[in-house]
């Protein structure tokens, strides 16, 4: 009976408001008995789940606020004041309610990361065998083909590949991986082939060890609920012994079983889910989505602020800033020739290029010939008679080509605003710079100068991008701090450094890596689009 009770308290909550709404409805229309009726069973109906927690509290030796509920509820009926025992239960269960959604929030946040779990790997052991991820063990050959995960962290032994690895670091850019580099699990590969050695495996996993953090912060955020539970261990038994201190004094059932009302927490019963409620609608009209009361609470004592960068701060979509054409091209003749050459590249800054070319609906059509991507510098290509040689400056050396002190100064230049430069030379000579960078958001400058303008002192950067491009995003959104190189677990021990000297911490991210801050700081703020 009970279990019943309590599997359908949504429903039992979803009655008790029809009936209070009946109720209301008949006293318009001139039928107060009908009222008093419709609202003593929506009062009846809300009270049994809340009793059952009463009692259940006190065969465990609890006095909790179910259990002033309750009485004040009971006593409210002998008075007779039906609107408050209906709305009273009805908003108590109302908010149980709320914070349920909250937790089921929670869970299917956690579940979203151990989805992106792998489930099987592929093994060299004598033969190709695919087996469960749980019985992979440290020094497995495992292979990786394209679009699989990787399901350990390891070392490449064998193959090269690009990889998503948003959900480890966050970057939207994928990484180009060969012999010897590292890669973790939870990892993609986007295209090409690998080998790798397990180093570790199950839960010595990066994944797993970042399921684990986040796991750990949504426990430790059960103090304020271990705080009220205390609170009404002592609240309960002193109003019930005050109303009988009352009875006592004034030999007056009434006044004593006022009091008892009266002392109910009816303003933390009824405000709290009402501005709930109200705050979490005002929200979603501006796109925000608040998971519970007790975030809007927290706001209120912020003072840091910390940001994730890549798609977060910025769009988290590199894109071509700049064409600087020299001698006799120009600026789309040169992005024609060499995106019609990068189109036998997999790298995500040729495909880059090959995107700027499509946007601005250049035809890419033409001979190609001789087409080869030099591994880790660039590519070479004849592109309509044109013999062109695209990459970095290590690329230029080994063919000879000349870099002048202008292209050199300038190349510095654009390296030093944040971009990647990608030379190309034509016939032997530097014809252009593509300068590529993932851009600062629109409104990131305004949603910094709205945290100043609303007192927030500190606002800080953490990332796993390079130390040069986080500097330069943090001097133009003028930043108080940044921290950059950084791994998940550090944007974590972070977050717990400023929380421990006293700060009311929020972090901002968009990507899985950035989850275990979040979960740690005292508000989480995740990224949509």
């Amino acid at each position: 009976m009970i279990k019943q009770i309590n599997k359908n308290i949504n429903q039992i909550t979803a009655i008790s408001g029809i009936l209070i709404a009946l109720g209301f409805i008949l006293s318009l229309a001139g039928y107060g008995n009908y009222k008093d009726l419709a609202l003593i069973s929506a009062t009846v109906i809300a009270v049994i789940p809340i009793a059952i927690k009463a009692f259940q509290a006190l065969r465990m030796r609890a006095f909790s606020i179910e259990l002033l509920v309750t009485i004040a509820v009971i006593g409210a009926l002998y008075l007779h004041e039906y609107t408050e025992s209906s709305v009273v239960t009805f908003l108590f269960l109302f908010g149980a309610y709320l914070e349920a959604r909250t937790l089921e929030k929670t869970r299917s946040s956690l579940k979203a990361l151990v989805d992106m779990a792998p489930q099987e790997a592929t093994v060299i052991r004598g033969e190709t065998l695919t087996i469960p991820v749980e019985e992979v063990v440290k020094g497995d050959r495992i292979i990786i083909r394209s679009g699989g995960k990787v399901p350990v962290d390891g070392i490449i032994v064998s193959g090269k590949a690009t990889l998503n690895e948003a959900a480890i670091t966050g970057e939207s850019v994928p990484a180009s991986k060969e012999m010897d580099d590292k890669v973790y699990s939870g990892t993609i590969v986007d295209n090409g082939y690998l080998e790798i050695i397990a180093e570790k495996v199950g839960d010595d996993t990066t994944l797993a060890k970042i399921i684990e953090l986040v796991e750990e912060a949504q426990e430790s955020k059960s103090k304020t609920q271990k705080f009220l539970d205390k609170f009404a261990n002592y609240y309960t038994p002193g109003i019930v012994v005050l109303a009988i201190i009352v009875y006592a004094i004034t030999h007056n059932l009434h006044l004593s079983i006022t009091f008892l009302v009266v002392a109910c927490p009816g303003a933390l019963v009824i405000g709290a889910p009402v501005s709930t409620v109200a705050g979490i609608g005002n929200g979603a009209r501006n796109g925000v989505l608040i998971k519970g009361g007790e975030v809007m609470d927290r706001l209120s004592k912020l003072d840091t602020v910390v940001f994730d960068k890549t798609g977060t701060l910025t769009k988290g979509k590199p894109e071509v800033t700049d064409i600087k054409a020299f001698h006799s091209f120009e600026n789309e003749e040169l992005l024609r020739i060499v995106a019609k050459a990068e189109t036998i590249s997999e790298h995500h800054l040729g495909q880059t290029i090959v995107k700027e070319a499509n946007k601005r609906d250049l035809s890419l059509e033409g001979d190609l010939l001789n087409g080869e991507v030099i591994k880790g510098n660039g590519i070479r290509a004849q592109v309509d008679g044109y013999v062109l040689v695209i990459g970095n400056r290590k690329l230029m050396a080994a063919e000879n080509i000349p870099i002048s002190d202008e292209v050199s100064a300038y190349a510095i230049m654009r390296e030093k605003a944040g971009n990647t430069a990608i030379f190309a030379a034509v016939d032997g000579q530097i014809a252009g710079i593509f300068s590529i960078a993932d851009q600062i958001r629109e409104d990131a400058p305004r949603a910094i100068a709205e945290l100043r303008n609303n007192g927030i002192p500190k606002i800080i950067m953490l990332t796993a991008h390079n130390k040069h491009t986080a500097e330069l995003v943090a001097n133009v959104l003028g930043l108080d701090e940044l921290q950059a190189e950084l791994l998940p677990e550090n944007k974590v021990e972070i977050v717990k450094e400023l929380k421990a000297t006293g700060h009311i911490v929020a972090m901002a991210g968009d990507g899985i890596n950035d989850a275990p801050a979040i979960a740690t700081a005292d508000i989480g703020l995740a990224m949509g689009e």
